[in-house]
Protein backbone atom coordinates (compact mmCIF):
# COMPACT_ATOMS: atom_id res chain seq x y z
CA UNK A 1 0.00 0.00 0.00
CA UNK A 2 1.41 3.12 -0.91
CA UNK A 3 1.91 6.58 1.59
CA UNK A 4 -0.50 8.21 -0.29
CA UNK A 5 -3.38 5.77 0.06
CA UNK A 6 -2.49 5.57 3.55
CA UNK A 7 -2.99 8.92 4.27
CA UNK A 8 -6.22 8.95 2.84
CA UNK A 9 -7.92 6.54 4.77
CA UNK A 10 -6.06 7.69 8.08
CA UNK A 11 -7.14 11.42 6.77
CA UNK A 12 -11.06 10.07 6.57
CA UNK A 13 -13.30 11.94 9.49
CA UNK A 14 -13.99 8.68 11.03
CA UNK A 15 -10.48 7.43 11.49
CA UNK A 16 -9.84 11.28 12.81
CA UNK A 17 -12.35 10.74 15.13
CA UNK A 18 -10.40 7.16 16.14
CA UNK A 19 -7.64 8.35 16.60
CA UNK A 20 -8.58 11.16 18.45
CA UNK A 21 -10.64 9.16 20.61
CA UNK A 22 -10.19 7.95 24.17
CA UNK A 23 -10.44 4.32 23.10
CA UNK A 24 -7.42 2.39 23.58
CA UNK A 25 -5.66 1.19 20.51
CA UNK A 26 -5.35 -2.66 20.65
CA UNK A 27 -1.97 -4.02 20.01
CA UNK A 28 -1.14 -7.29 18.70
CA UNK A 29 2.35 -8.47 18.38
CA UNK A 30 4.39 -11.83 18.38
CA UNK A 31 5.65 -12.38 21.98
CA UNK A 32 9.14 -14.32 22.41
CA UNK A 33 7.99 -17.47 22.56
CA UNK A 34 5.88 -16.88 19.52
CA UNK A 35 2.83 -16.91 20.25
CA UNK A 36 0.52 -13.90 19.10
CA UNK A 37 -0.58 -10.91 21.77
CA UNK A 38 -3.04 -8.51 21.66
CA UNK A 39 -3.00 -6.01 24.27
CA UNK A 40 -4.88 -2.71 25.13
CA UNK A 41 -2.86 0.36 25.00
CA UNK A 42 -2.81 4.09 25.01
CA UNK A 43 -1.91 6.09 22.28
CA UNK A 44 -1.00 9.71 20.80
CA UNK A 45 -1.09 10.09 16.98
CA UNK A 46 1.13 12.86 15.80
CA UNK A 47 -0.61 12.89 12.22
CA UNK A 48 1.94 10.54 11.05
CA UNK A 49 2.60 7.81 13.28
CA UNK A 50 1.30 6.67 16.41
CA UNK A 51 3.29 6.90 19.79
CA UNK A 52 2.82 4.50 22.66
CA UNK A 53 5.40 3.85 25.99
CA UNK A 54 5.46 1.97 28.17
CA UNK A 55 7.24 0.28 31.21
CA UNK A 56 11.46 -0.68 30.05
CA UNK A 57 10.88 -4.27 31.43
CA UNK A 58 7.82 -5.03 29.76
CA UNK A 59 7.80 -7.76 28.13
CA UNK A 60 6.01 -6.46 24.74
CA UNK A 61 9.96 -4.08 24.53
CA UNK A 62 11.71 -7.42 24.01
CA UNK A 63 9.67 -9.18 21.83
CA UNK A 64 9.26 -6.09 19.71
CA UNK A 65 12.64 -5.75 19.62
CA UNK A 66 13.07 -9.24 18.37
CA UNK A 67 9.75 -9.09 15.98
CA UNK A 68 8.80 -5.49 15.73
CA UNK A 69 5.95 -5.57 13.30
CA UNK A 70 2.78 -5.06 14.94
CA UNK A 71 -1.29 -4.46 13.71
CA UNK A 72 -3.33 -2.07 15.74
CA UNK A 73 -7.07 -1.71 15.82
CA UNK A 74 -8.94 1.21 17.28
CA UNK A 75 -12.81 0.86 17.52
CA UNK A 76 -16.35 2.06 18.66
CA UNK A 77 -17.91 -0.82 21.06
CA UNK A 78 -20.99 0.93 21.63
CA UNK A 79 -21.99 2.35 18.64
CA UNK A 80 -23.70 0.97 15.52
CA UNK A 81 -22.54 0.68 12.71
CA UNK A 82 -19.46 -0.47 14.02
CA UNK A 83 -16.30 1.99 13.63
CA UNK A 84 -12.90 0.00 12.90
CA UNK A 85 -9.70 1.19 11.69
CA UNK A 86 -6.73 -0.79 11.21
CA UNK A 87 -3.27 -0.57 10.85
CA UNK A 88 -0.32 -2.08 10.77
CA UNK A 89 3.57 -0.99 10.50
CA UNK A 90 6.64 -1.91 11.84
CA UNK A 91 7.80 -0.68 15.43
CA UNK A 92 11.04 1.16 16.58
CA UNK A 93 11.49 1.25 20.40
CA UNK A 94 13.82 3.71 22.08
CA UNK A 95 14.15 3.97 25.80
CA UNK A 96 13.84 7.99 27.01
CA UNK A 97 14.33 9.66 30.34
CA UNK A 98 11.30 10.68 32.04
CA UNK A 99 7.70 10.44 31.19
CA UNK A 100 7.57 11.48 27.56
CA UNK A 101 4.84 14.59 26.61
CA UNK A 102 3.05 12.58 23.95
CA UNK A 103 2.18 10.30 27.13
CA UNK A 104 0.68 12.43 29.83
CA UNK A 105 -1.07 13.76 26.71
CA UNK A 106 -2.44 10.62 25.25
CA UNK A 107 -3.45 9.89 28.76
CA UNK A 108 -5.19 13.13 29.44
CA UNK A 109 -8.20 11.77 26.91
CA UNK A 110 -9.01 8.86 29.17
CA UNK A 111 -7.70 9.68 32.71
CA UNK A 112 -11.11 11.95 34.29
CA UNK A 113 -10.36 15.60 34.45
CA UNK A 114 -10.54 15.52 38.34
CA UNK A 115 -8.13 13.13 38.71
CA UNK A 116 -5.74 14.21 36.51
CA UNK A 117 -3.59 15.80 37.89
CA UNK A 118 -2.60 13.27 40.84
CA UNK A 119 -2.25 10.83 38.28
CA UNK A 120 0.00 12.77 36.53
CA UNK A 121 2.33 13.44 39.68
CA UNK A 122 2.15 9.80 40.96
CA UNK A 123 3.52 8.92 37.23
CA UNK A 124 6.20 11.11 36.99
CA UNK A 125 7.47 10.35 40.60
CA UNK A 126 7.52 6.49 39.48
CA UNK A 127 9.20 6.44 35.73
CA UNK A 128 12.67 7.34 35.71
CA UNK A 129 12.84 6.00 32.29
CA UNK A 130 10.07 4.85 29.87
CA UNK A 131 9.72 2.97 26.59
CA UNK A 132 8.43 5.04 23.44
CA UNK A 133 6.99 2.72 20.92
CA UNK A 134 6.75 4.28 17.47
CA UNK A 135 4.60 2.85 14.51
CA UNK A 136 4.31 4.73 11.23
CA UNK A 137 1.29 2.97 9.59
CA UNK A 138 2.35 1.18 6.20
CA UNK A 139 -0.98 -0.52 5.63
CA UNK A 140 -4.03 0.87 6.91
CA UNK A 141 -8.12 0.55 6.41
CA UNK A 142 -11.38 2.08 7.73
CA UNK A 143 -14.47 -0.11 8.17
CA UNK A 144 -17.73 1.64 8.46
CA UNK A 145 -20.25 -1.19 7.55
CA UNK A 146 -21.79 1.54 5.67
CA UNK A 147 -19.37 2.69 2.41
CA UNK A 148 -16.29 0.02 3.43
CA UNK A 149 -16.66 -3.53 4.56
CA UNK A 150 -14.39 -6.37 5.45
CA UNK A 151 -12.88 -7.67 1.81
CA UNK A 152 -14.61 -10.84 1.72
CA UNK A 153 -17.77 -9.23 3.03
CA UNK A 154 -17.68 -6.72 -0.01
CA UNK A 155 -16.81 -9.96 -2.27
CA UNK A 156 -19.64 -11.70 -0.81
CA UNK A 157 -22.01 -9.01 -1.08
CA UNK A 158 -20.84 -8.28 -4.82
CA UNK A 159 -21.68 -12.18 -5.93
CA UNK A 160 -24.72 -11.88 -4.29
CA UNK A 161 -25.54 -9.33 -6.52
CA UNK A 162 -24.83 -10.90 -9.67
CA UNK A 163 -26.28 -14.09 -8.69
Amino acid sequence: MDRQDIAGILAEPISQELLSSSIPARLAYVGIDGAPRAIPIGFWWTGEQLLLATVPAAAKVRALRQNPRVALTIDTQDAWPPRVLLIRGTARVDLVDGVPDFYIEASRKAVPAEHFADWEQGVRALYEQMVRITVEPDWAKLLDFETTLPKAVEDLVRAHQLG
